[in-house]
């Protein structure tokens, strides 16, 4: 009931309050606003590579996008028109998982791939619970279900139709099946989540490494990762040859128009204001990421032993996805669904955190808060809202997001004290 409450209270601020408050300001800057979903460049651009032949990287594609995505073409001359200009900056070979949408019109496939992704979310708790070896009780699998769908990151990758989403559930098959011991298919998994490499290509190192460490009982993994990866690559350079190029061009504009950052690098512009706008923050955010990748390699390599059954196995899979929502550079709260498996664990081994130092049970608490802040200050906006003032509750409209910056931080540093500790006790039964 509670976790039913704290979604509602989510899906309501969203649609009717930040929503809302997102129209208003458009109106008032004139920002246009098509149909803002995430999924249309990648469709549009899917159709047109394979219906009508035409370059989807091309500008005259991107130009047709913007008519969609924001109901017109973008103008320079006009300084509130958004900056991202939604080129098509994914592999080319996404196309061919979307190959079964690009004949659907539309406005259909936008409710469609709305519940999708909604299924698509829910199953993935399931699957990283699987992934554990947690087994809940219904009550308890459905709290956390309805949890992850109330929860920001994932409310916001539905309501844009973010493939970051689609990418997440394809982790979690490819970690569920390594798990239960289907090695060819999580391979398989796993390469078609490389359609967004800066989220599955953390995993994929992980994973590959994994399978060194017992080359003749792990191969099967690197089998299909390999073998699915050759054909999408294979596929891609036949429907449009030297795409790789395009593509690599694509990821610089992008990179350059929207000053993607990464959300170490976001936070050190927040606590530092104008002081880091002229490169301490990206500077200071690229050294913290070095420093934890530093950080993390010697933990993992020591896990890469661990069978997929024990608990290093999925320690290590939970560690490398906290790792890579807090080193890529592009922050975007629906990204942080990949924390969804750090947090499972840590909530599962929440007492071995409590029976530890005063400092770890304070840090324990505090990521507590950190996590709950979003649907505490959904429920207050949302109580605001109706008992108050609409406008307060307007005015309020930034809430939510004031944990948003540290949550990938915290879990991250949970996490990481706590697979430190398991290295630690598999090394001492070792001895």
């Amino acid at each position: 009931m509670l976790a039913a409450v704290a979604a509602a209270s989510m899906w309501f601020y969203v649609m009717d309050i930040l929503r809302a408050r997102q129209i208003a300001e458009a109106e008032a800057k004139q920002i246009p606003r098509g149909n803002l979903s995430d999924l249309y460049p990648r469709w549009l651009g899917a159709r047109e590579l394979l219906v009508h032949r035409r370059n989807p990287y091309s500008r005259e594609v991107t130009l047709e996008i913007q008519e969609g995505y924001y109901g017109r073409r973008l103008d320079a001359a006009r300084p509130n028109d958004p900056k991202d200009q939604q080129g098509f900056a994914y592999p080319v070979y996404v196309a061919f998982l979307l190959a079964p949408l690009v004949g659907i019109p539309f406005p259909a496939l936008l409710v469609i791939f709305y519940w999708s992704l909604v299924l698509l979310t829910g199953a993935s708790v399931w699957l990283w619970l699987r992934t554990l070896r947690w087994r809940l009780p219904l009550v308890g699998l459905t709290a956390c279900m309805v949890l992850t769908l109330g929860s920001f990151p994932a409310v916001q990758g539905i309501k844009l139709q973010q493939l970051s989403l689609l990418v997440a559930a394809l982790l979690a098959g490819s970690s569920a099946c390594v798990a239960s011991g289907f090695l060819f298919c999580g391979g398989v998994l796993l390469a078609l989540a490389t359609i967004k490499p800066q989220l599955a290509w953390p995993l994929v190192g992980w994973l590959l490494l994994w399978a060194i460490g017992d080359w003749r009982g792990r191969r099967k993994l690197v089998f299909g990762f390999g073998l699915t990866m050759i054909l999408l690559l294979g596929g891609a350079e036949i429907v449009l040859p030297g795409w790789w190029r395009m593509f690599a061009e694509a990821i610089g504009q992008y990179r350059h128009y929207t000053q993607s950052q990464s959300v170490l690098e976001v936070m050190l512009n927040q606590i530092f204001g104008s002081a880091a706008s002229g490169g301490t923050g990206r500077l200071g955010g690229q050294i913290l990421a070095a420093i934890a990748v530093i950080a993390c390699v010697p933990l993992l390599w020591k896990l890469r032993v661990r069978a997929a059954d024990a608990s290093g196995f999925s320690c290590a899979t939970a560690l490398t996805l906290a790792l890579a929502v807090l080193v890529v550079p592009m922050y975007a709260p629906y990204n942080q669904v990949l924390l969804l498996p750090a947090i499972l664990l840590l909530v599962r081994e929440r007492a071995a955190f409590l029976s530890r130092s005063r400092g770890r049970r304070l840090a324990c608490r505090l990521g507590a808060l950190v996590l709950g802040w979003q649907w505490v200050a959904s429920l207050g906006l949302t109580m605001t809202y109706w008992l108050v003032s609409r406008d307060l509750a307007f005015r309020g409209w930034e809430w939510p997001f004031f944990a948003t910056f540290a949550l990938p931080v915290w879990v991250f540093a949970l996490i990481f004290f706590y697979v430190n500790d398991e290295c630690r006790r598999v090394q001492e039964r070792h001895v």
